[in-house]
């Protein structure tokens, strides 16, 4: 008996959180189809009725961080956020220290740069979405002629900030790199838009 369009559904999503959570905590290289699989709770063998192959996969994992059923446990209301703009709600839970610490469901445009930067053009492609997506809700938000380039601004330092913080060893100089990223950010916020 076939399954169900639903249950179909519901095993790629499984299998695209298994993928996007190993792939963010050790990289594409580092994870095996086998090791996605096992972590959906699933055999090797059911792959392909769902994916081409790996770089498939990796392209549509990057794409789930999108996904609004599944948010981060880094994304939840924070305390004093109620009558923020969302603008200001993103960049403070980005620089969280729950996002600096969350290795497996961050941001994939932190813990995936690299990767993405050998990737081919469907990964490539998939990262440029996601990018899109946080420049389009930040710049919806800021207003005025400069939206655009503030916007791009927030991005950068954003993903410089932690890709930064992250890929050094000493916790003080980590610590500083994210705080300074977030306080130009919070400058950028705060002018006013032209």
């Amino acid at each position: 008996m076939p399954y169900s369009a639903q249950h179909k559904l519901e095993t790629r999503q499984k299998i695209l959180e298994s993928a996007r959570r190993l792939f963010n905590g050790k990289g594409f290289a580092e994870v095996s189809i086998g090791e996605v699989m096992d972590g959906a709770g699933l055999t090797h063998g059911g792959f392909y009725r769902h994916f081409a192959g790996k770089g498939e996969l990796y392209a549509e994992a990057v794409r789930w961080f999108l996904c609004r059923e599944a948010p981060k446990p880094w994304q939840r209301a924070r305390r004093g956020a109620a009558g923020k703009p969302r603008a200001r709600r993103i960049v403070d839970a980005y620089f969280s220290r729950d996002h600096f610490n969350d290795r497996e469901t961050c941001c994939p445009l932190i813990g995936l740069p690299s990767e993405i930067a050998y990737g081919d053009d469907t990964v490539k492609a998939a990262y440029q979405e996601v990018l899109k997506e946080l420049l389009a809700r930040l710049q919806a938000d800021l207003g005025g002629r400069d939206a655009r380039e503030r916007a791009l601004t927030l991005v950068t330092l954003c993903i410089g900030g932690l890709v930064a913080s992250r890929n050094v060893a000493d916790p003080r100089l980590a610590r500083e790199l994210r705080e300074a990223a977030y306080r130009q950010a919070q400058t950028v916020l705060k002018a006013p838009a032209c």
